[in-house]
């Protein structure tokens, strides 16, 4: 049984886009076109939000969580009336996760490439080649602005 963080919810509210936690009041209208929630069982925007008001984060953000079951295509945004945004929820847990060291491997390896080369593919020598037959020239080094972002 997961054991509930007192204090989950308030840390999770004064991340950007989750301040609207309590507002939530289990409608389930996130759920009705989460594409998610239609392919994968033990995913549920609804439930997820409940567990973020109860204060069992732990069960939120350990490394195997249902939370990166998230297609994050912000349908439970645009759905839920109370303006609780549910993906916003998932993504600031997502990034308390990640803090924590328990982003998947999958994760941890795309932000790895992105802040090394600032792109999501890694530069070759057949990339290179098609750039410098459009006339574009190498790839450009990460920029001070996306290592700060990445921080």
């Amino acid at each position: 049984m997961a054991k509930a963080i007192p204090d989950f919810k308030d840390k999770l509210s004064r991340i950007e886009g989750a301040g609207r936690l309590t507002a939530c009041y289990q409608c389930s209208a996130c759920v009705a076109e989460c594409p998610a929630a239609q392919q994968c069982g033990d995913f549920n925007p609804r439930l997820i939000v409940l567990a973020a008001l109860l204060g069992v984060g732990e069960l939120l953000v350990e490394k195997d969580s249902v939370i990166w079951q998230c297609t994050t295509c912000y349908k439970c945004y645009e759905r839920c009336p109370q303006g609780t945004h549910p993906i916003e929820v998932i993504t600031a847990c997502k990034n308390l996760a990640a803090a924590i060291g328990n982003a998947p491997e999958e994760i941890t390896a795309l932000h790895d490439t992105v802040a090394g080369n600032a792109t999501l593919i890694m530069p070759s020598t057949a990339i290179e080649k098609r750039r410098g037959d459009l006339g574009l020239g190498p790839v450009p080094a990460p920029a001070e602005d996306l290592e700060r972002l990445l921080e």
